[in-house]
C-alpha cells in the first residue's frame, strides 16, 4: 500500500484567458500534459449566471432532508445522499445530478427541487449554456495546441444534439468530530479549520467524460493526485476561477498525451463546501478514437494507445466498477501495435 504524501507547496497552473492566444494555448497544453488539471480566470462566464445557479443550489440544500428526498433517489438523475454510484461507494456528500443536454427539459424534475421550477430551470439552462461554451473554447484551444487540423473535433462532441453531458451539484456539510478520537497534534477547538481535522467527502477517482468544469465556494477540500501516493490541495482562490479537469475520454482522444487526473474532495469539521460540476460528454454512440495527426506525430508512440470505443461502451464499464478503479488502461488500452491494427480493422470493417 502506497502511503499518502500531501504536498501543499506545489504550484498548480492558473491560466488567464485574456492573454494572447498563442500563450494561452501553450499554457493549456503544458498543464494538461503535466497535471491533467488547471484553473482559468477571465473566462467570460457572466457572474450573474453563476450567482443564480449558486443561489438556487443553496436554497435547495438548505431544505429539510425530508423535502430534499422528494427529488430523489438519483436513478440516474435527482437527489442523492452518501451513496455514490451503484457499487457501494460512500462519501460525506449530498448532491443533485441533472442532465445537461439543453434539448432535454428539466422542468418536470424541477417541480420536486424548487418552489419556483421555472426559475430553477432557467438558472440551470443558463449556467449549462455558459460553461458548455467555455468547455468548447478550451477544447478548441487544446486541438490547436496539438496541431489537430480540425480544431472543432473535440468541441463538436459536446455540441452534439444527443450529448450525454451532466451537471452535478455537490454539497458537503461540516462533519461531526469527536476530539478524543483525533490525533493529539490536531487543533480540535470549535473555531479551528485545521486541514488535519478532515475526512473524505468524495473518494479518489478520474472523470470518465471528456472535460470537467468545476466551480466551488471559498471552502477548501479539493485535491488532485498527479502521481501515485501524492496529493496536492487545490486552493479555492481565486474564487472567480473555474477548475478544469482532463477526463478519461480526452486522454484517449489525445492518444495519452493529456492525462486524466485522479482527484477527491475532503470535508472538514467547520465549513460547508459546495461545488457545481459540469461533465462534458459525447453522445452515447459517438466513436472515441484519436485524430490521425496524433497517431503519426506523437513521439515514441507511433500507434494507437487505446482501441476505439463508443461513449456508451465506456460509460457501461464505468458504472460496473468502483469509484477509484482504473477503467481506461484496464479495459481499453492496447498491448501492442498488432492488437491496435486488428481492433481498428474490426471496428471499421
Amino acid at each position: 500500500m502506497v502511503s499518502e504524501n500531501i504536498q501543499e507547496n506545489i504550484k498548480l497552473p492558473i491560466i488567464d484567458l485574456s492573454l494572447e492566444k498563442s500563450q494561452i494555448i501553450k499554457l493549456i497544453v503544458k498543464a494538461s500534459e503535466e497535471f491533467g488539471f488547471f484553473k482559468v480566470f477571465n473566462h467570460g462566464v457572466d457572474t450573474n449566471v453563476i450567482k443564480k445557479m449558486e443561489d438556487e443550489s443553496y436554497k435547495f440544500f438548505s431544505k429539510p432532508f425530508s423535502q430534499k428526498q422528494c427529488a430523489g433517489p438519483a436513478n440516474p438523475y435527482g437527489y442523492g445522499c452518501k451513496n455514490i454510484g451503484f457499487n457501494g461507494d460512500n462519501g460525506e456528500v449530498e448532491y443533485l445530478l441533472l442532465h445537461a443536454n439543453p434539448n432535454l427539459c428539466i422542468s418536470q424534475i424541477s417541480k420536486n427541487i424548487s418552489s419556483d421550477p421555472l426559475m430553477f430551470s432557467c438558472a440551470v439552462n443558463g449556467y449549462v449554456e455558459s460553461v458548455r461554451e467555455l468547455a468548447c473554447k478550451i477544447l478548441e484551444l487544446m486541438a490547436q495546441g496539438l496541431s489537430v487540423q480540425q480544431t472543432s473535433v473535440y468541441s463538436n462532441l459536446l455540441m452534439d444534439l444527443h450529448s450525454d453531458s451532466l451537471l452535478r451539484i455537490n454539497h458537503y456539510p461540516p462533519f461531526n468530530w469527536t476530539p478524543h478520537l483525533l490525533h493529539h497534534d490536531c487543533d480540535t477547538s470549535p473555531n479551528s479549520c485545521n486541514s488535519t481535522v478532515s475526512k473524505i467527502g468524495f473518494g479518489e477517482h478520474t472523470d470518465p467524460q471528456i472535460l470537467t468544469i468545476l466551480r466551488s465556494n471559498d471552502a477548501p477540500g479539493l485535491q488532485i493526485s498527479p502521481q501515485k501516493g501524492l496529493w496536492v490541495p487545490v486552493s479555492p482562490h481565486p474564487n472567480t476561477a473555474f477548475s478544469i479537469f482532463v477526463g478519461d475520454t480526452l486522454q484517449a482522444l489525445t492518444n495519452g498525451r493529456f492525462k486524466s487526473v485522479r482527484h477527491r474532495a475532503m470535508v472538514n469539521s467547520c465549513k460547508t463546501r459546495m461545488s457545481m460540476v459540469y461533465f462534458g460528454a459525447p453522445s452515447p454512440h459517438a466513436r472515441i478514437c484519436c485524430p490521425l495527426e496524433l497517431v503519426t506525430t506523437t513521439p515514441h508512440k507511433p500507434y494507437h494507445l487505446y482501441r476505439p470505443f463508443t461513449w456508451a461502451e465506456y460509460k457501461k464499464a464505468t458504472y460496473s466498477m468502483r469509484l477509484g478503479d482504473t477503467r481506461l488502461d484496464q479495459f481499453f488500452r492496447l498491448q501492442s501495435e498488432n492488437d491496435e491494427t486488428i481492433t481498428i480493422n474490426n471496428q471499421t470493417s
